[in-house]
C-alpha cells in the first residue's frame, strides 16, 4: 500500500485548508480510513475516520471545525479544516483504521504526510 498526503501549508488562525489522501496498492473501499496528526513533542494521534457507508467520527479537539470524506472511485480521503487553530500545527497523515503495517515486519505503515503550520 502506499499513502501520500497533500494539500498542507501556512495559515493564519481562523483560515482552512483541505487536505487529500490518494492510497493505492490495496482495496480501499471497504476500508475504514482516517487522518492523523503528529505535534511536535507531541505522540501521533487519530483525529478523525469514517467508514465505508460514510459514518464518521472526531476527536473533540477538531468536532465541529474538521470534515472528512472520501471518493472510493478515486481512492481518497479528504480532510476540510475550517476554523484552524495554532494547536492544530502538525504533520497530518491518512492511514486505515487500526494503521496498515509495514509487509516484512510488525511496525505501522506510515505513509508520507503533509505539514500544517497555523500562525496566531
Amino acid at each position: 500500500v502506499q499513502l501520500q498526503a497533500s494539500g498542507g501549508g501556512l495559515v493564519q488562525a481562523g483560515g482552512s485548508l483541505r487536505l487529500s489522501c490518494a492510497a493505492s496498492g490495496s482495496i480501499f473501499r471497504p476500508l475504514v480510513m482516517g487522518w492523523y496528526r503528529q505535534a511536535p513533542g507531541k505522540q501521533r494521534e487519530l483525529i478523525t475516520s469514517i467508514s465505508s457507508d460514510g459514518t464518521t467520527n472526531f476527536a473533540d479537539s477538531v468536532k465541529g471545525r474538521f470534515t472528512i470524506s472520501r471518493d472510493n472511485a478515486k481512492n481518497t480521503v479528504y480532510l476540510q479544516m475550517n476554523s484552524l487553530k495554532p494547536e492544530d500545527t502538525a504533520v497530518y497523515y491518512c492511514n486505515r483504521v487500526p494503521p496498515f503495517k509495514q509487509r516484512y515486519n510488525s511496525n505501522d505503515y506510515w505513509g508520507q504526510g503533509t505539514q500544517v503550520t497555523v500562525s496566531s
